[in-house]
């Protein structure tokens, strides 16, 4: 886990040296995995994600004037852009994060000051760790010290997905701000989007996170909105028989089991996957609190194959992810995490194999496709915070 003290100290020095002076404010956002919940988000459902100790620091200091400045520490790009002048985003520029939640900021009656800013940050880009969530929390948090205010933690949430909604142009929900501001050591955390409950869900000591990048890009707009109106067709086709269905939240898997026949065979396939997900996330944190974490494994595993027989959201390559993961000593459960159709697998481990599993799970999957997956070792870390200001 990165340390904090030394991601202080080597954000403050980086500051220091591009502007001459030490920050005023240094704030810190982590990564997150989704463990058990998929595609349940924007079908009022439940989810159990996890913050990881890889996080995106942003420090910053207030400045005279309209113009601000931002450094990339990493790919030393910088960046200037005015305060007064953010209404047209420009196409496939980072700082599109930055300025959308000023917008978000302004739009909500807060003076944002014109401001120098580092970023650094070991959230990797386009790996389904939600590096965008950790950076728009980051800045926010960093932000609102500099205009002198106090943000409860939801509305920081909201004010990140609204930057992606209306500024980044991606249809997010509010899963990966939740994650990335309520997580906690050695803990998950389940988040509830019907009623925006968030609680904490210890993890039994002596696992850990092995994340596998199957390294298949995936382009999720037709697919997701394909999977999205299928589930949406399944809440009205079940409102005709019970209109105090809203949501699938309100579905079970007996309703389900009882359109058969009736439903389209598509439709009742898809929603089955956010229902029982739904149904998985309940019955993992009850083995969770009784200490049974190979049965939360096995939901793990169960989740997959929903994803694989139902949603048809995975894909070969994830799928020789599972099944190797599976085989191998130390496995406790596996799933993809995410949208889905690529992208990464999650694998919950026995701590002492991590690294052993995470080798031989790569050299497996180069051997079984002749791609070469990017593996790491997470682990369950604090949400995000300020470090000094």
């Amino acid at each position: 886990m990165m340390n904090a003290l030394m991601t202080l100290e080597t954000a403050k020095s980086g500051f220091h040296f591009v502007f001459g002076a030490n920050p005023q404010v240094v704030a810190r956002a982590p990564g997150r995995l989704e463990i058990l919940g998929n595609h349940t988000d924007y079908n009022e459902g439940v989810v159990l994600s996890v913050a990881v100790d890889r996080a995106n620091i942003f420090a910053g200091s207030a400045i005279p004037g309209q113009e601000c400045r931002v450094h990339d520490l990493s790919t030393k790009e910088d960046k200037t852009f005015q305060l007064d002048n953010l209404a047209n985003p420009k196409p496939r520029d980072w700082t599109n994060y930055i300025k959308g939640t000023v917008v978000e900021m302004q739009k909500r009656g807060i003076a944002v000051p014109a401001f120098q800013a580092t970023i650094m940050g070991n959230v990797p880009l386009s790996a389904g760790m939600s590096s965008s969530a950790a950076f728009e929390m980051a800045v926010v948090l960093t932000l609102a010290r500099l205009a002198k205010v106090e943000i409860p933690w939801i509305e920081m949430a909201k004010i990140g997905q609204a930057c992606e909604n209306n500024y980044v142009g991606a249809r997010t929900g509010l899963l990966d701000q939740f994650s990335s501001l309520k997580g906690r050591d050695n803990s998950l955390v389940f988040s509830d989007f019907r009623s925006y409950e968030v609680k904490n869900i210890p993890l039994p000591a002596g696992t850990a996170l092995v994340v596998a990048n199957s390294m298949v890009k995936h382009h999720l707009t037709n697919e997701y909105n394909d999977r999205r109106a299928d589930c949406e067709a399944a809440v009205k086709f079940l409102q005709a028989k019970n209109p105090a269905i809203k949501a699938l939240r309100d579905v079970s898997m007996a309703m389900l089991a009882a359109a058969e026949g009736e439903m389209d065979r598509r439709v009742l396939l898809r929603a089955k996957h956010p229902v029982g997900e739904d149904e998985r996330v309940y019955a993992g944190i009850e083995a969770l609190e009784r200490g049974d974490v190979r049965t939360f494994g096995r939901l793990m595993l169960e989740s997959h194959e929903s994803s694989r027989l139902n949603f048809e959201n995975s894909c070969d390559e994830l799928d020789i992810l599972v099944e190797t993961g599976r085989s191998l000593p130390g496995c406790l459960g596996a799933r993809l995490s995410g949208g889905g159709f690529g992208g990464i697998t999650v694998h919950l481990v026995q701590e002492t194999e991590a690294e052993r599993y995470a080798r031989r799970l790569a050299e497996a999957y180069k051997t079984r496709t002749g791609k070469a997956a990017d593996t790491m070792i997470c682990h369950a870390a604090p949400g995000a915070k300020l470090l000094e200001g």
